[in-house]
């Protein structure tokens, strides 16, 4: 079908989601892992629980959740060099984000005095990877965290409430859901929205690339974010064999 949206790359209307699906225990050796594409992003989460804390936890008697994230060499059109020395400074950025948003996920003190290591790898990337990372990142931890609440060694509290993450963009005043790497790049305004499966908000990430905007632009992009986060929890839902939040 030929596209006559003059931004979107493919046809696909403005509050449409790129195909999702989750592959769950990709990986068989990680308490949780799942392959998470969206569209031509694909990024591989793997969960590892280990039954310590940082040194300067010991004795508090709750737990942490850490992220690390990095893109393979050819994840992209042109090879990146490896992060040999240490995560660049978007790297740093990102797994921030994404350790933020999931310890807003889960109950730290019921977690105990244990550590959860969330790698995201990003195997392809066409944009969004750091929202794909986040809603996939959920479903690993909360399938290792499934395996310790079935085994009676931790109580269903310590899953809060499910995570998920999307982006937004402006172009010429319209706001768009879920951009690709192309539209990422040709938007006026870019946004990356982090929300529970209560309605509420972590995180907003917006930046006027091309052109400021208005109150009510950001309100419909937040509209628009609200309503595709929805439809990632079905996904998590879906993925992890549960029937809600």
């Amino acid at each position: 079908m030929k596209n006559n949206n003059p931004f979107r790359s493919v046809e696909r209307s403005a509050a449409e989601l790129r195909p999702v699906s989750f592959t769950p225990n990709y990986i068989l050796y990680p308490e949780g892992s799942v392959l998470i594409k969206m569209g031509n992003t694909h990024v591989l989460c793997n969960a590892t629980i280990e039954e310590t804390v940082p040194d300067w936890m010991k004795g508090k008697g709750k737990g942490w959740i850490t992220a690390e994230y990095a893109m393979l060499p050819r994840a992209t059109h042109t090879r990146s060099k490896r992060e040999t020395n240490g995560p660049s400074s978007r790297s740093q950025e990102i797994k921030r984000l994404i350790g933020r948003s999931l310890r807003a996920a889960f109950d730290l003190n019921a977690l105990g005095e244990r550590t959860i290591i969330l790698d995201c790898d990003v195997l392809q990337a066409d944009g969004g990877t750091r929202t794909a990372s986040i809603t996939g990142g959920y479903v690993a931890v909360a399938m290792a965290l499934k395996k310790l609440i079935t085994n009676g060694t931790l109580s269903p509290q310590v899953i809060r409430t499910a995570v998920a993450a999307v982006s937004v963009g402006l172009y010429e005043g319209t706001p768009y859901l879920d951009l690709c790497y192309q539209e990422d790049s040709r938007a006026d305004v870019d946004m990356n929205i982090v929300m529970n499966a209560r309605g509420e908000f972590i995180e907003l990430q917006g930046t006027a690339e091309g052109s400021a905007f208005t109150r009510l632009q950001m309100n419909q992009m937040l509209d628009l974010a609200e309503a595709g986060i929805k439809e990632l929890l079905q996904h998590q839902i879906n993925a992890l064999e549960i029937t809600t939040f």
